[in-house]
């Protein structure tokens, strides 16, 4: 598939300078003296991950979210090979939370309220490899959690059009340069202005009575 490489994203990244931005100190969000024991991982792909990351941030029970990259095989990926569009990798999130007060499904239906689960080739104006939208499961218990709660989606009467996101296995996740870690924190103006522009803002007042 063809990318298309002047994205909304990529341009807001050339016109205010990402590349020059401090670094950013990934912190901890809800429930940060759940120990080791207590938390699982679950990874999703949704497209731009500066979009994806405010409302799993907000979700009790979740403890930490990271943006990286996940599905490809070439170590140590880079936002400009991502973008490429000639690795596997996908844009995507780690949310670390304790399952004692945030379930797996739970996590998957803020995940579906982040996305238009019937776009194929990207998510809204970013359009490529990169941004395809995916769950990655674990185990074998979330791949039947993600199955049916597509399923679910699928019957629910919110779309017209069939549900295409993946469901794949895991794969390595490796973390994105720091300038996009909290990215709607950091640079809220910009954030605000790329989400609006990119029309998922619209998109889920659309389908779901709010942005989120």
């Amino acid at each position: 598939m063809v990318s298309k490489i002047n994205s909304m994203k990529r341009i807001f990244l050339l016109a205010f300078g990402c590349a020059a931005l401090t670094a950013v100190t990934i912190s901890s969000g809800h429930g940060q003296n759940s120990s080791p024991e207590q938390t699982r991982t679950a990874i999703f792909a949704g497209g731009c991950f500066w979009c994806i990351q405010p409302a799993f941030d907000k979700a009790k029970g979740v403890i930490k979210t990271v943006v990286g990259y996940c599905g490809g095989t070439e170590p140590n990926p880079t936002y400009e090979l991502v973008t490429s569009e000639k690795t596997n990798y996908r844009e995507s999130i780690e949310v670390t939370y304790d399952p004692a007060k945030i379930s797996y499904d739970q996590l998957l239906d803020i995940y579906w309220r982040q996305i238009d689960p019937t776009q194929a080739g990207g998510q809204f104006t970013d359009i490529g490899p990169s941004y395809r939208a995916a769950i990655f499961y674990g185990n074998a218990e979330e791949k039947k959690l993600a199955e049916a709660s597509k399923e679910k989606l699928a019957r629910s009467g919110k779309f017209q059009k069939p549900i295409v996101t993946e469901i794949l296995p895991a794969m390595r996740f490796y973390p994105a340069e720091d300038y996009h870690q909290k990215y709607y924190q950091e640079n809220p103006e910009h954030f605000e202005a790329f989400e609006h522009g990119s029309g998922r803002t619209s998109f889920q007042k659309k389908t779901w009575g709010d942005r989120r």
